[in-house]
């Protein structure tokens, strides 16, 4: 080669290369036009005129005791004194949570997601909401549920100190209020005000967690028993990819069921999205059995330490899709310490996750006769809020527990919860049997041997609900009311078993927590179950026509097998081996009504809503390979020395 051919051909593109840098760099020294004459027509900064409004907004960052700062917006209603502060922090946006609707009018500013709107507006209260640590408009790093300080915090600060100084900082910096402060919130913001009674500030005067998050691998929102809730993926990746959530989850399925069968395993289809570089995914991964990583930021076990020194009202929905667990938990740690009986108040409404600060007459096809979340914000919340925020307000005459009674639709006071137990309330759970031929009874099988027997295939899992199958989400989807759903279809599989009741001649009533005592086998190395406890509608309802037939569920979950002999450690299922499991349902507060039967249906998969179990052990689910997925052969026992059985908390009937 001809070495200065080769010089001479590169000098012309060499020296068009420095010219071009020479005017870049010229063309960045050039100052920014300015046209004195044509000036843009979007002022520095604008000032909205709001005087009509009847409200007073205020957005402030509150310094934390690390420096950070917070974003807190502050509503304010004119003529405000002496007034209450309702106090919410939230990883949704306080933004959008205070501007659910562009309007002067403060109820219908906030008449949304985690508002009491009316409330708010009729009692005249100070509403704060913050974005907690790391998320939207405030600084800091975001940690998932971030526990408080402690062998998973080595930092000094967590949710309970930052609400400790946010609360600090509103009562000293708003002179419109008369430094009484409560924190209410929903689901994650339910969190929140849990981690309030950790260290509280003095002014916090009350605590209104709703349908709380407390424990995500016993039965809130990541696993239930085990199982991963592999729909919630998407939540995972878009609250912790980016600070605003601007990064969006995306699919090419219009069947959530496709989309997780597509890609097997909730692992890779993670890894397909490119989760790896998400902290609390990698948490997950490397956490799927009930180690201390999950036991030690259980706020349920945290209260249980801690004393009880402000009142807490606690509310439960009975057809709660997201944390069914997180309010009866907390209810059972920490109501022993309350000794005077006033410290802990349970309500139980017939809704679905947060449906008490909407509308509540209906749930799904249900009718419930009058507006039940109208009732429990007016009848009991509005009272209790009172009786802590407001100068001089009268005791409010709320009962240690108020549930409503699905089946017969009516609101109880009671004056402890549950009612009935396998051990420890004056009355004890009956035994209903799992009988042969798919028959349901209270008396005990008295001889003989036998099971019924179906094969569970994870090539086609059963679906947890009607397909298409949407996204968890709001708005137009039907997610919230999953939970009643029409049984049916799942009744007609082959891989499903029902079991059936005699039609009832006289109203049954349960009130506290079904437990299911399962003896079962399989050909597999590992298995889940998953137990239904179902009101059998009569075939033919005169007044709602679509009612005949129906099977509602009262109460189902599911149970991952691995965990039959601990929840600390997966081990091995012995195979064509009768083996006892024993867990719990949701709690229950219903009435089986004369017409009706009762009904359980067992199964092996709950799909896409739970990851399926790939029927041999391994020792990571969320991992598993395709060639780890087996047909399985499945056998419930219903025998004199082997007998299943679902303990109802009978109360009457």
């Amino acid at each position: 080669m001809n070495s200065n051919r080769f010089t001479a051909g590169i000098r012309p593109a060499l020296l068009a290369l420095l010219l071009g840098a020479t005017g870049l760099l010229q063309a960045t020294d050039v100052p920014p036009a300015h046209y004195p004459n044509y000036p843009s027509e979007t002022p520095a900064k604008f000032t909205p005129t709001t005087a009509s409004f009847d409200y007073e907004r205020r957005d402030v960052m509150v310094p934390m005791r690390d420096g950070v700062k917070l974003h807190t917006v502050i509503l304010i209603p004119k003529g405000a004194h002496h007034a209450g502060i309702l106090f919410t922090r939230t990883p949704y946006d306080a933004n959008a949570l205070t501007r659910v609707s562009m309007s002067g009018q403060l109820e219908v500013a906030l008449a949304g997601y985690d508002n009491v709107a009316d409330i708010i507006v009729e009692d005249g209260y100070i509403r704060v909401v913050q974005d907690v640590r790391g998320k939207y408009g405030s600084e800091g790093d975001y940690v998932m549920n971030r526990p408080p300080h402690g062998p998973l915090n080595p930092t000094p600060v967590d949710d309970a100190t930052d609400t400790y100084d946010s609360i600090d900082w509103l009562v000293k910096n708003i002179p419109e209020t008369n430094g009484k402060v409560a924190t209410l919130g929903i689901s994650y913001d339910g969190f929140e005000p849990l981690m309030a009674l950790i260290h509280p500030h003095p002014a916090l005067k009350v605590s209104v967690p709703m349908n709380p998050m407390v424990d995500g691998w016993m039965g809130d929102d990541w696993f239930h028993n085990g199982a991963f809730r592999q729909q919630n993926l998407a939540y995972i990746y878009e609250q912790t990819a980016s600070r605003d959530n601007s990064i969006k989850w995306w699919t090419n399925f219009h069947d959530e069921y496709d989309l997780f069968m597509h890609y097997g395993s909730a692992g890779a289809l993670a890894d397909a999205y490119g989760m790896r570089q998400l902290g609390f995914w990698n948490k997950l991964l490397a956490h799927p059995a009930y180690d201390s990583f999950w036991s030690d930021q259980a706020v349920d076990k945290l209260l249980a330490k801690e004393p009880l020194t402000v009142p807490v009202m606690l509310v439960h929905s009975l057809w709660d899709q997201e944390d069914s667990y997180g309010a009866q938990a907390v209810y059972r740690a920490i109501k022993p310490k309350d000794t005077s009986g006033n410290m802990v108040k349970l309500v139980m409404g017939p809704w679905n996750h947060g449906q008490e600060i909407g509308e509540g007459s209906s749930l799904g096809a249900l009718r419930f006769g009058s507006d039940t979340a109208k009732y429990f914000r007016e009848k009991i919340l509005r009272p209790y809020l009172a009786q802590y925020l407001k100068d001089g307000a009268p005791k409010a005459d709320i009962a240690a527990v108020t549930a409503y009674q699905t089946g017969s639709n009516q609101w109880q006071r009671l004056d402890r919860w549950p009612l009935a137990c396998s051990e420890g309330c004056p009355t004890k759970s009956r035994a209903l049997y799992l009988e042969a031929d798919n028959k349901l009874g209270f008396n005990a099988p008295a001889s003989g041997s036998g099971y019924d027997e179906y094969v569970s295939d994870p090539a086609h899992p059963v679906p947890f609900r009607a397909r298409p199958i949407q996204p968890i989400g709001y708005g137009t989807f039907t997610w919230p009311q999953w939970l009643v759903d029409d049984q049916r279809e799942a009744s007609g599989r082959t891989d499903v078993v029902s079991y059936v009741s005699d039609v009832l001649t006289a109203p049954l009533t349960i009130s506290g927590v079904p437990e299911m005592h399962l003896v079962a086998s399989t050909s597999g190395t590992d298995s889940d179950w998953v137990v239904k406890l179902i009101d059998v509608y009569p075939d033919q309802v005169a007044y709602q026509p679509e009612m005949g037939g129906y099977q509602l569920a009262i109460g189902m979950d599911i149970f991952r097998g691995r965990y039959r002999e601990g929840f600390t450690a997966a081990k091995p299922i012995a195979a064509n081996q009768a083996l006892p499991y024993h867990f719990a349902l949701p709690s229950a507060n219903h009435v089986f009504l004369p017409g009706h039967r009762i009904m359980v249906q067992v199964q092996s998969s709950w799909f896409p809503l739970y990851d399926r179990n790939p029927q041999t052990f391994v020792p990571n689910i969320l991992l598993a390979k395709p060639a780890d997925y087996v047909k399985a052969t499945q056998r419930i026992y219903h025998a004199a020395n082997e007998a299943s059985f679902i303990a109802l908390p009978v109360a009457g009937g």
